[in-house]
């Protein structure tokens, strides 16, 4: 799998970067690993569901586009149909995410039954533990975009590749998929310059009753 090159841009050096990228891979590798014994009964009801619920494989992995535009394989719980790619040209008429470059609908017709629960409670997401514990993904960090979107990405834009992705996000704990993409792009790149460990704790503790109250899930 081969990588995309990102424009890079200038920063000065940060000594504290060194020490907090240590305790932040340490906490997401131990965060990772807990989350997935615990939680490892709903991720086994999950598969079982899903393959009752549709046709097709539970997991649905998606080349994904990490920091520094370094592509890896992003895992979740298959939503939707098994033909959803094949459909969405015919529904880019109906997008509703204000910026151009994602795709969002809130009745996406093919989002299956269960897949809709999944999404709202963000079970959907779970097997990107395993890209965390992988070193792939972070806990907190930009949520990581697909090739054919980063392929729209502003120079500007593209400077949110140069943080490791994660499964939350500032935007994600302010209104997820309800907010227009400059915003997202907006707070992804606040979050590059003040990132820091209490930062991170900060995000993860607000991402609890964003999940519960589902707010922007969809």
């Amino acid at each position: 799998m081969s990588n995309i090159a990102i424009a890079t841009i200038s920063s000065s050096h940060n000594p504290r970067l060194a020490s907090y990228q240590l305790f932040k891979r340490s906490l997401d590798v131990f965060a990772a690993t807990l989350g997935l014994l615990l939680l490892s009964p709903v991720l086994l009801a999950t598969l079982v569901i899903i393959r009752l619920d549709s046709p097709g494989s539970a997991l649905f992995s998606q080349t994904r586009v990490g920091k520094n535009g370094r592509l890896f394989r992003c895992w979740k719980f298959r939503s939707m149909h098994v033909d959803a790619e094949s459909r969405k040209a015919e529904l880019m008429d109906v997008n509703e995410m204000t910026g151009g470059v994602l795709f969002k609908m809130k009745q996406d017709p093919r989002v299956t039954r269960v897949g809709g629960f999944l999404r709202k409670a963000s079970i959907d997401e779970l097997p990107q533990l395993w890209n965390v514990l992988n070193g792939d993904m972070s806990l907190v960090g930009p949520r990581p975009p697909v090739p054919s979107e980063y392929n729209q990405y502003t120079a500007y834009e593209k400077q949110r590749l140069q943080v490791k992705p994660g499964i939350t996000c500032f935007w994600q704990v302010s209104g997820r998929s309800d907010l227009p993409f400059p915003e997202q792009v907006k707070l992804d790149l606040h979050y590059a310059e003040v990132r820091s460990l209490s930062v991170d704790l900060q995000i993860l503790l607000r991402t609890v009753p964003a999940v519960l109250f589902a707010r922007g899930a969809y």
